[in-house]
């Protein structure tokens, strides 16, 4: 599959209220519709993109195949799920399902890690569910898990930049 990385548009940011909802990891054992507004009624999960592209800190980038807007990864230092202290940003990163397992997920991350490691970051965290199967990818691009994240249910993960 064709497709191309690069930095969001500010009048793409829209999207990532999308992103930021087809993120959220619901386990084969869940059966109910996860309500959308869920973004917005969990503080830490709406941290992720509240007032976005207004601080120094945040970075965006996304996947465009197909000729519309696939998939982003984008981090932020928040009180995000992830978050880690205020000089570690946090990763959110999601795709539409039908482009996810094609390898553009991956692509997006080590994108990400080149452009934060170019910036001068030290380290790089996320939170992601012990059930995800992203977990094998965070840790294939260098993602480590040190511990329980925000809850018993969610790993925290972090990547050294260095």
């Amino acid at each position: 599959m064709d497709y191309i990385i690069r930095e969001i548009r500010e009048d793409e940011l829209p999207l990532l209220e999308d992103f930021l909802y087809e993120a959220i990891f619901i386990p084969d054992w869940y059966k109910e519709e996860l309500p959308r507004d869920i973004i917005y009624t969990d503080p830490q999960i709406y941290a992720a993109i509240k007032g976005f592209g207004s601080r120094p800190d945040d970075y965006c980038l996304v996947a465009e195949a197909d000729g519309k807007v696939v998939g982003a990864v984008w981090v932020a230092i928040a009180d995000e799920y992830g978050h880690m202290d205020d000089e570690t940003p946090s990763f959110s990163i999601s795709l539409y399902k039908e482009y996810r397992g094609k390898g553009i997920g991956t692509a997006l991350m080590r994108k990400m890690l080149e452009l934060l490691t170019a910036k001068g970051y030290k380290r790089v965290s996320l939170g992601v569910n012990k059930e995800n199967y992203a977990v094998r990818m965070y840790k294939k691009v260098g993602f480590e898990i040190i511990g329980d994240g925000a809850n018993e249910t969610e790993w925290l993960m972090v990547c050294d930049l260095k």
